[in-house]
């Protein structure tokens, strides 16, 4: 199950039946959970905790030293949990000190070709990053999120939940859940709610008519956000899919991004 050239650190962990490719490379402080495979040249960093039933493609890098000129081999981590797809070339670095101290990825998740998670990132479960879409340092992005191919995400933003982002876009602003952006003249622009994928997720017709609602209040009634949100608050009551919305708009530090 580990080929004669890979290399593997005295301390690493990995379950009985974890396969290694040649010439893999596992560092210190490694742990790999049982079912998962590591391809061919790819490179475990350490401080580094992959679950079970990962699939890391070759001449991948997970857990390498942050790009962040303040890190200086300070002891922090990358975590990631179950039934993850990391294809070739994606690159995931590990946290500093300066930030959460690890950097997180759930689980269910498909990172494409060339596709790059920074240090201090959390990414939730169900997400996928088509190839190059790219995580700054200290980005959120919740779960069922998909970000299309050369997505560029600024430092400190946070995509909600079941938000879809088209390909080539620049994020520099919070993106709220259940949304679509794509490209503006310099920055991602809100299009509505992601419908089809809210479909398809199994939301219900209701929940869909009221989100429906809560997006013409917020970004088409000519309302300052804070009347916006008092408005929606007044009108709809006991949605979930709508109170998550507004509690996600009234807590953004950088703000929303809006059509």
């Amino acid at each position: 199950m580990i080929h004669s050239s890979a290399i593997i650190a005295e301390s690493a962990q990995l379950a009985a039946d974890v396969e290694v490719g040649p010439y893999a490379i596992i560092g210190k402080h490694v742990t790999i959970g049982a079912g998962t495979k590591i391809g061919p040249h790819a490179v475990i960093g350490d401080w580094t905790v992959i679950g079970k039933n990962n699939q890391i493609f070759h001449q991948t890098s997970v857990g390498a030293p942050p790009q962040d000129l303040k890190y200086h081999g300070e002891e922090t981590w990358t975590r990631l949990g179950d039934n993850n797809v990391i294809r070739e070339f994606a690159t995931i670095h590990r946290g500093t000190v300066s930030g959460h101290g690890e950097t997180v990825v759930g689980s269910n998740n498909l990172m494409m070709a060339y596709s790059h998670v920074a240090h201090d990132c959390v990414i939730g479960n169900g997400v996928v990053m088509a190839n190059v879409a790219t995580l700054a340092g200290h980005v959120t992005v919740e779960d069922n999120v998909i970000l299309g191919g050369l997505v560029a995400v600024h430092q400190f933003t946070t995509v909600g939940a079941y938000s879809m982002i088209g390909g080539g876009t620049l994020i520099g602003l919070d993106i709220p859940p259940y949304m679509i952006a794509t490209s503006g003249k310099r920055d991602a622009k809100l299009r509505g709610l992601n419908l089809i994928g809210l479909k398809r997720r199994g939301f219900s017709d209701e929940a869909i008519n009221n989100l429906k609602t809560a997006y013409k209040t917020l970004f088409m009634a000519h309302l300052k956000l804070p009347d916006a949100i008092a408005r929606i608050r007044q009108e709809i009551s006991g949605c979930p899919e709508v109170d998550n919305l507004l509690a996600f708009i009234e807590k953004s530090k950088r703000g929303i991004c809006r059509g």
